[in-house]
């Protein structure tokens, strides 16, 4: 092993990136944009990974992003750039294509092909690097990070150290297995499976006699229909269960997507800690509901299998939860499942099971260890993050750790979703020069959330409406 830069040699940064996700990566793409005024804003980006792939596991043939393409990396914040996803299609002479196939919503392929196109262009971005840890070196006044060249075969080649004044984690999520379901992950010789790995086990999973998928939300429903459709027809021996109350739709009205702007992360964030917490989880409806157009796509397809008299060998149960899984003599695997509404017990076995159980936020502790004397938690012992989504440090140090997606806890629903990445990271870069190179929009929704505006432009308060008590 080889050392890179040694310690004290090297230029800072204005800005390291640690992971090169889509917002991470809508952060380079805007950091690139600034004009060298007057001097270049430098940025650099490390990723653990030999390339970009966005969820390559789900690039299920035909499933489409929730979200218009106008959610790209950069063009809510600046539709002149160069990497809007438009700009994409006219390298690759597609843009008359796109037109007249008249879609809203590309598929997620697209996407990835899109992202990996801005990879292959966009300078300052390092794949194979893998950050170990992260320090404040007070004397200088400058983050310090550690990091491990990694070789073809993700092997430890170089050591280097890099210094910069501002620091961005986007680290992304990772799948998360409920803990009655962990004892399935040691199920040797019976495929289970998580849903971000479908694609490289699809094959495995079809040759099996019964398959299950556990999970209500999107990723479980164009599982489920990617199953159903590769399955004869009479012979399925599909079943899906789900926890939530039923198959339900996510909430795409106009007025309900705007708790996707700008406006309800501000009011979001000034809410108290406890109010927070409490409504989080009720608003999955708006996040890990399932697409319409996929609801309609499985009755179709159920429908379409009735045409001839009977009924497909499915089973569809929501309201389930599954109390203990195991195996069964080695060769099945056997679920013990509680229906809420019912207070009813009975047992499932099956031969393969697909774990669509959504993601979770990486711990920031691990790769925060050095930092951790001086970062400010909340009562449930999470970082505190301010309004420009910097976490909150003590005051020796004086750069600036900003966050994307690891927020849903101090901005709300919006802070996994696509659609506010360039708003996001127009804030960062913003806050980050003390300038302002991406004017934001003041106003983002028609909904007025609260009776008390969250900043100035909204409208003024209706003088017929007189607050009674105000809080501190």
């Amino acid at each position: 092993m080889t050392d890179l830069p040694t310690p004290h040699t090297d230029q800072p940064h204005d800005l390291i990136g640690i992971g090169i996700g889509p917002f991470n990566l809508s952060l380079a793409a805007l950091a690139h944009g600034i004009p060298a005024n007057p001097h270049p804003l430098t940025a650099t980006f490390y990723e653990q990974r030999p390339a970009f792939h966005w969820h390559p596991g789900l690039l299920i043939d035909g499933a489409s992003l929730q979200v218009p393409f106008l959610a790209d990396l950069v063009t809510l914040a600046d539709p002149a750039s160069p990497w809007t996803f438009l700009n994409y299609l006219r390298s690759r002479d597609r843009l008359f294509p796109f037109y007249f196939a008249e879609r809203f919503h590309i598929q997620r392929a697209e996407y990835d092909a899109y992202c990996r196109w801005v990879t292959d262009q966009l300078p300052g971005l390092h794949f194979s690097h893998q950050v170990d840890a992260v320090r404040w070196n007070n004397q200088r006044e400058l983050f310090e990070i550690d990091f491990t060249q990694l070789d073809n075969d993700g092997e430890a080649q170089a050591l280097g150290r890099a210094h910069t004044r501002n620091i961005a984690l986007g680290i992304g999520t990772e799948p998360h297995i409920p803990e009655p379901l962990k004892p399935l992950t040691e199920a040797d010789n019976i495929p289970v499976i998580h849903s971000a790995d479908y694609l490289h086990h699809r094959q495995e999973l079809l040759e099996a006699p019964h398959i299950t998928v556990i999970g209500s939300g999107q990723s479980g429903a164009e599982i489920f229909l990617d199953l159903l459709r590769a399955r004869p027809t009479g012979h399925e021996n599909l079943h899906w269960l789900a926890r939530t109350q039923a198959f339900a739709p996510m909430e795409y009205s106009k007025l309900g997507l705007e708790h996707f702007t700008p406006d309800y992360s501000r009011y979001f964030h000034a809410l108290p800690e406890s109010v927070r917490d409490e409504l989080v989880p009720h608003q999955w409806q708006l996040h890990k509901g399932i697409d319409a157009d996929t609801i309609a796509a499985i009755h179709d397809e159920l429908y379409r299998r009735t045409l001839h008299g009977g009924w497909p060998d499915t089973t569809l149960t929501p309201g389930v939860s599954v109390r203990t899984a195991g195996r069964v003599a080695n060769t099945r695997i056997e679920l013990h499942l509680e229906h809420t509404q019912q207070n009813t017990r009975s047992r499932l076995t099956t031969d393969a099971v697909v774990l669509a159980t959504g993601y979770r936020e990486r711990s920031l502790d691990r790769i925060l260890t050095g930092l951790d004397p001086h970062m400010r938690r909340d009562a449930s012992r999470r970082p505190r993050i301010d309004d420009r989504f910097r976490l909150v440090l003590d005051p020796t140090v004086t750069g600036n750790v900003y966050v994307q997606n690891a927020e849903r806890h101090t901005h709300g629903v919006g802070a996994p979703d696509l659609g506010l990445a360039a708003w996001r990271s127009a804030t960062i870069l913003n806050d980050l020069t003390g300038t302002n190179p991406y004017p934001l929009p003041e106003r983002t929704a028609f909904t007025t959330f609260g009776l008390t505006p969250q900043h100035p432009g909204l409208p003024t308060q209706n003088p017929d409406l007189i607050p009674l008590t105000q809080n501190t």
